[in-house]
């Protein structure tokens, strides 16, 4: 599914999203001109092994189709994993079908159709279909896995299959839970099985939940999995508002970060040869639903390079504070969602920055927002922990939960007493304090906030990873 701001399919879709899966990454702020394109480039070796992590079927050649092409031709083994088959997208069905409602049956029957354009795309790429792997993890649904859905019996139910398991025969483990604990063993069994030195991957800043997620999954797997592999990580950004410019298929041109991530985040580019750009169209136009639905968006990014680039993680020593999101980031987006009241967008109270200091034996948090919350604003603080020694599924998953006139904090869903973590209120600021033995005394933390009306989650800061080692 393509969600991004300015076209209406694709906006009705993003709105369902959110409903369905209220923690969605909407991310950052207005476009604007574009960054300039890095000079650094991405080199691949002779004796590299290339793992593609992919949220849906058509973002392995969206975020490195030139890259593969480049690999395969060099011999250089590659495989792709796909985390969702992509069932989700109402319009592309829609566009293929003629039929507007996905019932669960048409839902796996999209399914099972991108699983075979992703065969017949990769082909073209040079990939056989043995190096692909269907991991068949709910469409729109893994960010609620993420965040929600650890050390349960009861996976997520994906609205759109209405199941909690895997439904696909053909998928990596057919009938495998829909929980955080099964994504992760998936990842590490075939991590362990590839051993890639590169390792391309959605980005932590995409718009898009599935890709987020996948990132956030692929972190933790590489983490238990430290003392065994070391492979270079490579992010890749498909979704970001008012990203790239122009909106519009220019393959004569570079392709530069958005203005808000350029100096954040070290950012590489691989250059591709025309014959390479004339690959990657060939491979979209493969993927057949996909490409007659939303073919402007898929042209767009492919231009005379491919960018990869991720944040770095932020380390915490005893007494000092961190940023980890400023004054200046951008944190909303251009327009606010169409469905709010006149009085909701009054009420509206912007995420202005996180700070987060180490103190003691605790983890001081200052949030920071643009006015005072009202009764329908909402501001949320996500802490989770992570340590060799102890699986990540078991780890407490904090959740502060701020609103007008009170505070909640949860394990999960699991509503924590007041006595685990405090909370000072003044009128713009708050400031969390979380002993760090009640987060299970971690070396790294995964942490991001957002900010909402109602259930319409607004603006949110990418996950960052703060090193306590």
């Amino acid at each position: 599914m393509r969600a991004r701001s300015g076209w209406l399919p694709g906006r009705l879709l993003l709105r369902t999203a959110i409903a369905l899966a209220p923690l969605a990454l909407i991310a950052c702020g207005p476009g604007g001109a574009t960054a300039a394109v890095p000079t650094q480039k991405l080199a691949l070796s002779a004796g590299d092994r290339v793992l593609v992590l992919a949220p849906h079927p058509d973002d392995e050649v969206l975020g490195g189709g030139g890259l593969i092409q480049a690999a395969t031709a060099l011999g250089l083994p590659v495989r792709v994993v796909f985390l969702t088959n992509g069932e989700a997208n109402v319009w592309s069905f829609a566009v293929d079908q003629g039929a507007l409602r996905l019932t669960p049956a048409r839902a796996r029957q999209l399914g099972m159709m991108r699983h075979a354009e992703a065969l017949a795309a990769d082909a073209t790429l040079g990939i056989p279909p043995d190096h692909l792997t269907f991991l068949g993890y709910p469409d729109h649904g893994t960010l609620a896995m993420w965040t929600s859905h650890w050390g349960l019996s009861q996976g997520f139910q994906s609205p759109w299959t209405r199941t909690t398991r895997v439904p696909y025969p053909n998928a990596y483990r057919s009938g495998a839970v829909y929980t955080g604990e099964s994504v992760v063993a998936d990842l590490t069994a075939i991590l362990r099985d590839v051993r890639p030195t590169k390792v391309l991957v959605s980005h932590p800043a995409d718009l898009h939940p599935d890709h987020l997620a996948l990132y956030l999954f692929t972190r933790v797997a590489l983490w238990s999995l430290e003392s065994e592999l070391k492979p270079e990580l490579y992010p890749y950004l498909v979704h970001h508002p008012g990203w790239p410019r122009p909106a519009r298929y220019e393959p004569a041109l570079g392709l530069a970060p958005p203005p808000a991530l350029a100096t954040k985040i070290g950012w590489l580019q691989y250059p591709l040869p025309a014959a390479a750009e004339s690959g990657k169209v060939a491979a979209l136009k493969k993927h057949r639903t996909q490409y007659a639905s939303d073919g402007i968006f898929l042209r767009q990014l492919v231009r005379t390079n491919e960018l990869f680039g991720d944040f770095s993680s932020v380390p915490l020593p005893p007494g000092r504070t961190a940023i980890l999101v400023a004054p200046d980031d951008e944190k909303l987006p251009a327009d606010l969602p169409e469905e709010l009241t006149s009085l909701e967008r009054g009420l509206f109270a912007a995420l202005e920055s996180i700070a987060i200091r180490r103190d003691g034996g605790d983890l001081a948090v200052t949030i920071a927002f643009s006015r005072p919350l009202q009764d329908e604003t909402r501001v949320s603080l996500f802490v989770f922990g992570a340590r060799p020694d102890r699986p990540f599924g078991a780890m407490p998953k904090l959740h502060v939960e701020l609103g007008a006139h009170a505070e909640a904090a949860y394990d999960q869903a699991r509503r924590l007493s007041a006595s685990s973590v405090t909370v000072r209120r003044e009128a713009n600021t708050a400031s969390v304090r979380i002993p760090l033995g009640f987060l299970g005394d971690p070396d790294r933390l995964l942490v991001s906030g957002r900010s909402s009306v109602g259930r319409v989650p607004l603006a949110a800061s990418p996950w960052r990873i703060v090193d306590l080692r």
